[in-house]
């Protein structure tokens, strides 16, 4: 087996509607935020994990392909003609003739422009978050009960986004460039992140290149 070929696709990553990723807090307070972001351990600044991205993308592709798993996992079966096996790696299977996961996501850590969005706001006070409080109506008598306070990274935040795909000999005549194409555009057409059936996660793949060149999705 062969390395031909590494390709890398840059772009930023836009929220359009606010974007819940978790993460943890060390303390619990009361009053403070039951489900925060998920936050750099030195800057304090909210990122995509690249895993994220990808389980998304994997998720989506296994529908568009027909490869969901009568039992909820992803797909293992390791066959030749299977892109998503090809290109993710077979779930859980450590023996099999496919070679390595073809592709390599890295966290999308804050685009710059948004990075000084967050710093005017922390000057003025404020934190860049915004906190959304979720409840449940209590069908009788109509009233809110059991708030939840949900931290989210704000429509138009950017993070920077690097996908790296790696060609081997393996894949001559696959199109591998145009399946993680189907996936971003597939991950736009749904959400990323927690809570997308409550409209959360909305996000869309801005400036795109593909080894520099424009890449249209």
């Amino acid at each position: 087996m062969k390395l031909e070929k590494v390709i890398v696709i840059t772009g930023q990553i836009e929220c359009q509607t606010g974007l819940h990723i978790g993460g943890s807090e060390e303390t619990i307070e009361i009053g403070g935020i039951d489900n925060p972001v998920i936050k750099h351990p030195v800057t304090k600044e909210p990122y995509i994990p690249g895993s994220s991205l990808k389980g998304k993308m994997r998720s989506q592709m296994e529908k568009l392909e027909g490869k969901v798993q009568p039992n909820g996992e992803p797909c293992n079966c390791a066959e030749s003609d299977c892109l998503v096996c090809r290109v993710f790696g077979p779930h859980k299977r450590s023996s099999h003739n496919l070679g390595p996961t073809r592709m390599l996501i890295r966290d999308a850590m804050m685009n710059e422009e948004t990075r000084e969005e967050m710093k005017k706001t922390i000057h003025d006070g404020s934190s860049y978050l915004e906190i959304k409080v979720e409840n449940t109506i209590d069908r009788k008598v109509g009233t809110a009960k059991h708030p939840r306070y949900q931290e989210r990274v704000p429509a138009g935040a950017k993070f920077d986004l690097e996908i790296v795909l790696q060609i081997f000999d393996l894949d001559k005549n696959l199109d591998l460039v145009d399946f993680v194409r189907k996936a971003l555009k597939s991950v736009e057409k749904s959400y990323l992140g927690g809570s997308g059936s409550r409209g959360y996660g909305k996000i869309k793949f801005l400036n795109l290149k593909k080894d520099g060149e424009d890449f249209e999705l």
